[in-house]
């Protein structure tokens, strides 16, 4: 049951081993659902690996585990090739293109023995296990940190843009009012309605006067291409919340509490203005002004050519949130709601490649470098937790693709079965598999032949 790692939209050594960490649980999950189910009916599983103990998908191709032991009937093991993870059901068409075993007479306790609605479960067990995740997780979170958003009315200063959102029409200050006429009341939706959603048209409040915006065509190509989800982000005033050790802001004198109002004598009232200002000015000696107790107090110093000054600011003060508590049960059910949410925001985005003239593969696959960016760069448990539950969606949604190789390609077979009452031969089964797998191999060589093309591009 291959573990797909190629994604949609979608780096350091904090993020690469969140990817890990991510993954080899997700892996592990899925293939105990397959494995469940098969004890459950009592189909023998002769090996249970995360990853590969072969160069996939050819099977009798460098052959070696990093870790193996059998129990029972069972040999479980770590193998040396990190794209996914496997188990070798007894009497089944697989990664392992054990044909000799099928040559064989079935056996009661083989795969291909079973009733065809027993080998269906069999085959969904890694998606259900997946979905089941990503709801316990959820419920989880809701559980412990509750929810926490930001109402699209309480971005009081408006937004800011960035070079995307301004081609469209946007500026710096905007009060978006709705979209295509609809309110949103979460402001992280907005961005995913307008792409994902592929709305028409935004309304804003600019200098208090209404203005219907039309979203041009070719926008959502402008974003996918860039990969910036986040082109519109609520405009908030530059107040310093920490300063970095050893940073320019600190020799210069910055402290906490400071408020930025003036750069080099322009009037600063934004963030947004701020970093403009800071990008022009990079590797050039700045007068910075700041409110400090009521006071104004200006900072001298050099803008570092890498435009980092070494201040957190401050991010939260500025809006009132919206927080949802949850009890323990309350909890199970949001996080349960909140997973078929996801399953839809996620196949709304998988949908636009094959539905929106604007979307191109190339621009919008990425392999396990796009993939691993998804991941905070800074570790925190809620962040990390809230992604590992999106890609186990990502992961059943994928699985459940009716191709060759995939959980999805065996459902198809076997639904068919249930409908016709004729099964699929054997010989039948081996060709697709051998035709997925390599279909398989060619995407993931080139999503991830994608993501070294864009590391050198940049």
């Amino acid at each position: 049951m291959q573990l797909n790692t190629v994604l949609l939209l979608s780096g350091g050594a904090t993020q690469a081993l969140q990817l890990l960490a991510a993954l080899s649980l997700l892996i592990l999950l899925h293939e105990f659902g397959h494995f469940f189910f098969a004890r459950l009916f009592k189909t023998r599983v002769e090996k249970f690996y995360l990853f590969f103990d072969f160069l996939f998908p050819f099977p009798n191709l460098l052959n070696f585990a990093l870790f193996k032991k059998k129990k029972g009937d069972t040999e479980y093991g770590i193998g040396w090739f990190p794209l996914g993870g496997y188990v070798k059901i007894a009497g089944m068409v697989d990664e392992s293109m054990d044909k000799e075993a099928m040559k064989q007479p079935p056996q009661p306790w083989e795969y291909r023995s079973k009733k065809a609605w027993q080998r269906l479960f069999i085959m969904l067990g890694g998606i259900i296990m997946n979905v089941l995740t990503a709801m316990a997780i959820y419920a989880f979170i809701f559980g412990v940190w509750g929810e926490e958003y930001l109402p699209t009315e309480n971005a009081r200063y408006g937004i800011a843009v960035d070079s995307v959102a301004e081609s469209i029409g946007l500026r710096d200050g905007d009060i978006i009012t709705s979209v295509s006429g609809k309110k949103v009341e979460r402001f992280n939706r907005i961005p995913y309605e307008m792409i994902f959603a592929e709305q028409k048209s935004v309304q804003v409040l600019r200098d208090g006067r209404p203005m219907d915006i039309a979203i041009p065509a070719g926008t959502i190509t402008k974003i996918v291409k860039k990969q910036k989800a986040n082109f519109i982000v609520p405009r908030m005033p530059v107040v310093v919340e920490k300063v970095s050790e050893k940073s320019m802001a600190e020799k210069m004198g910055f402290k906490a509490g400071d408020s930025i109002i003036a750069f080099n004598n322009a009037p600063v009232r934004f963030f947004d203005e701020f970093e403009e200002l800071k990008r022009s000015n990079a590797g050039k000696p700045v007068d910075i002004t700041v409110m400090r107790d009521g006071q104004p107090v200006t900072l001298s110093g050099n803008v570092p050519e890498d435009k980092i000054l070494g201040f957190q600011p401050y991010i939260t003060r500025f809006f009132e949130t919206k927080v949802i508590k949850y009890g323990p049960l309350e909890a199970i059910g949001k996080g349960f709601t909140f997973t078929f949410d996801q399953v839809g925001n996620y196949w709304g985005q998988l949908k636009l490649l094959f539905t929106s003239p604007e979307v191109k593969v190339n621009e919008s696959l990425g392999g396990l470098v796009t993939f691993g960016k998804l991941f905070d760069p800074v570790f925190d448990w809620q962040s990390f937790l809230m992604l590992t539950a999106f890609v186990s969606i990502i992961l059943a949604v994928m699985n459940l693709l009716p191709i060759p190789g995939l959980d999805g390609g065996y459902v198809i077979f076997l639904i068919f079965e249930l409908i016709s009452g004729r099964k699929v031969s054997d010989k039948v089964m081996e060709t697709a598999t051998t035709v997925g797998l390599v279909l398989l191999l060619g995407l993931m060589l080139y999503a991830n032949g994608l993501d070294i093309f864009r590391l050198f591009q940049n």
